[in-house]
């Protein structure tokens, strides 16, 4: 069974299975967190019903995109999405990242990449199951095959949990797309980052720096400003942006 609803404060028509695999606000962010400009091409792997690509086309003019995902049913409900939306430069194909081709460079990468490991709790549910188990193998080709399709100094964007850091780090230097910002999502103040966004640049000769990070909720749970929006006014995530660059209203919401 299909649900609908709306991302972006209701710019983006979104479809997504009832039950199963299910977005949260983590691909609205990674689309945010893309360095795009109009008219550039994007690649993303495990798109999932689109979440990310529609977000990321909605606030980017013109951008050119592919998604690729490999279970048949979320693929064709992405592409039910694309329609819905009437975008017309977003393309989704049936496929693994690991075995898929393309015709042309891409200007950025990203992924919400599968991270729970072998010995985590199996989902009951196959297609959930399918979409976030993963191991350090697995998160080092899809970086690498990733990072291969990109054109020199083309951005590698990445959200994943924060004891991944390691394994993605390591795989993403070998890539030869090393990270150049480590930026954390801290689920309130004074609360250990669960999620980072890593940003890693072909052939970038930039070293990594840690950036201030975004606190996602408030002490009371709602959404701090600076998330809300992002979330809901498409505004970008500057992953370069420090603290002093904020607007004096939003200030709080940064480490």
């Amino acid at each position: 069974m299909i649900t609908e609803g709306r991302l972006l404060g209701g710019r983006v028509i979104y479809h997504q299975p009832q039950t199963g695999f299910r977005s949260g606000i983590e691909p609205v962010l990674l689309a945010a967190s893309v360095p795009v400009r109009p008219g550039e091409h994007v690649l993303e792997a495990g798109t999932g019903a689109g979440a990310a690509l529609l977000c990321l086309s909605a606030r980017v003019p013109d951008v050119r995109a592919a998604g690729v995902e490999v279970d048949a049913t979320l693929a064709a409900l992405a592409a039910e999405n694309v329609r819905a939306n009437g975008f017309t430069d977003i393309a989704i194909m049936t496929n693994r990242i690991e075995t898929a081709t393309f015709q042309r460079p891409f200007d950025h990468a990203f992924a919400n990449p599968p991270y729970h490991l072998a010995d985590s709790t199996a989902s009951p549910n196959p297609a959930r199951e399918t979409a976030k188990r993963g191991s350090d193998n697995l998160m080092a080709t899809w970086i690498e095959r990733l990072s291969s399709a990109l054109r020199d100094r083309g951005s590698l964007t990445l959200i994943v949990p924060a004891g991944m850091c390691p394994a993605c780090l390591a795989a993403m230097s070998e890539s030869r797309c090393p990270c150049t910002v480590l930026f954390p999502l801290w689920p309130k103040l004074g609360r250990p980052a669960k999620l980072v966004l890593l940003r890693g640049v072909k052939n970038a000769r930039t070293r990594m720096r840690l950036a201030p990070g975004l606190v996602l909720h408030d002490p009371d749970g709602t959404f701090t400003q600076s998330t809300q929006a992002i979330l809901a006014g498409a505004e970008p995530l500057r992953l370069d942006c420090q603290t002093r660059e904020r607007p004096d209203s939003l200030k709080n919401d940064l480490i």
